[in-house]
């Protein structure tokens, strides 16, 4: 019996939003919730398209090293349910000042609930 190979959790250069043009678009076109340490801003892509994320770190969150922490909890929280997507979105986050300090247990459960609200999970 062969065992199942599990899905490999990457997030390379393609799965990130990097043109401004593409952050503005999907704040402008798409839907926004705000909940716990993060704003959620999306847009539905069509199948069959990769799904991509972005990541907005204000100075109001602290100094260079808070926010640089901020993105790393974020980015690995995408990175790890990113197969959980019910369909491909542009995702942007927009981490919150209350994020100083955090875990990464605790943005896990913002960002979970947050896709669940939004109905983009499987």
């Amino acid at each position: 019996m062969a065992a199942e190979t599990p899905q490999r959790l990457r997030f390379g250069r393609a799965a990130r939003i990097k043109l401004g043009r593409d952050f503005a678009a999907t704040r402008r076109e798409g839907e926004r919730l705000v909940l716990g340490c993060l704003i959620a801003n999306w847009r539905r892509l069509p199948n069959g398209s990769p799904s991509r994320l972005g990541v907005i770190t204000a100075r109001t969150i602290g100094g260079a090293v808070v926010r640089n922490r901020a993105r790393r909890l974020l980015r690995e929280t995408y990175r790890a349910h990113q197969h959980d997507l019910a369909q491909p979105v542009d995702l942007v986050l927009v981490a919150r000042p209350s994020i100083a300090g955090k875990g990464l247990a605790e943005v896990e459960k913002d960002f979970l609930t947050t896709l669940r609200k939004a109905r983009l999970l499987k």
